[in-house]
């Protein structure tokens, strides 16, 4: 089933907007009325966002859930309260001479899995509040460390101040938060100056549109060019493909058993998320999971496409 203008398009958002004013951009260019966004960039950083449309919005948690690529540029020796160039300076500090073996060193410090704190400007809930929302008031809130995975931190230049950095990340990492860090470990404290998301999960800015290109375009050569449809908007997720009736009864609100949706490719204890399609339709996401103790793999449908 589905709609022709269900699944996602990629923007390349520019400095000064919020995700929300994308997403809003999107909705009156498109007529949708369900968009949302797969993952929030600040809204003075640019670079790749996912937006969703239609049934595309149930995708969201595996959309956000991938490996993010960003470049930054951070300028050591002044900090401010929102960790980036759009804050308050709080304190200033004399940049000593820094070789990049040192800049290098202390890069690598922070590969691997780490414990960051979230900024106290940023959408983390917080006793039913969005965070920033505290901080705008000028109270500060203890938010809690989390674990957050860095695949690889590189020093890319160098031009004292400023540092610019790449960065490949687990989903929920904060760079501000990075650079603070980092900034600190180096001694002189820092702030982001700029940040750009180059990739999110398969997807690369490269394939994006800016809205300014997206408004020249015709409303049928978006969607008919540019709207990657459900069916391939998940690409790394393994596939299951069902006939008519099981498409139908599972979108009836069916639960098939294991062995009614199983490949004869898979192992007993294949565990992981599965897309179900019925030829080039999205029928349903399902989730295996092996239990140990019974030797056998249960399923179930968590999510289901109209």
């Amino acid at each position: 089933m589905g709609k022709p203008n269900d699944g996602v398009i990629l923007i390349d958002k520019e400095g000064g907007r919020t995700s929300f004013d994308v997403v809003r951009q999107v909705r009156r260019f498109s007529g949708i009325k369900k968009v949302g966004h797969a993952g929030t960039l600040d809204p003075f950083a640019t670079g790749l966002l996912i937006v969703m449309l239609g049934e595309g919005t149930k995708l969201s948690p595996h959309l956000t859930a991938g490996e993010k690529i960003y470049q930054a540029t951070m300028r050591l020796g002044v900090e401010t309260d929102t960790l980036d160039q759009t804050g308050e300076i709080v304190k200033r500090s004399e940049v000593p001479e820094l070789r990049p073996r040192l800049l290098r060193q202390a890069a690598l410090e922070f590969v691997g899995e780490i414990e960051q704190v979230p900024p106290q400007f940023s959408a983390v809930n917080y006793n039913g509040r969005r965070a920033y929302s505290f901080a705008r008031e000028g109270i500060r809130v203890d938010l809690q460390k989390r674990k957050v995975r860095i695949r690889s931190l590189e020093i890319t230049s160098v031009n004292l101040p400023d540092v610019a950095i790449s960065v490949a990340c687990s989903s929920g990492t904060y760079i501000r938060s990075l650079a603070a860090d980092l900034g600190r470990r180096l001694g002189p404290g820092a702030h982001l100056t700029s940040l750009r998301r180059l990739k999110s999960g398969t997807f690369d800015v490269r394939d994006a549109l800016g809205l300014k290109k997206l408004e020249s375009l015709s409303k049928d050569s978006v969607f008919q060019g540019k709207v990657i449809p459900l069916f391939e908007a998940l690409p790394d997720m393994l596939e299951i493909r069902v006939d008519d009736l099981m498409a139908r009864k599972i979108r009836n609100g069916y639960q098939p058993l294991w062995k009614d949706v199983m490949r004869s490719d898979f192992p007993d204890f294949f565990e992981g998320y599965l897309k179900l399609t019925e030829r080039q339709e999205f029928v349903a996401i399902g989730k295996a999971e092996f239990s140990q103790g019974k030797r056998k793999t249960s399923f179930k449908i968590v999510r289901v496409f109209r």
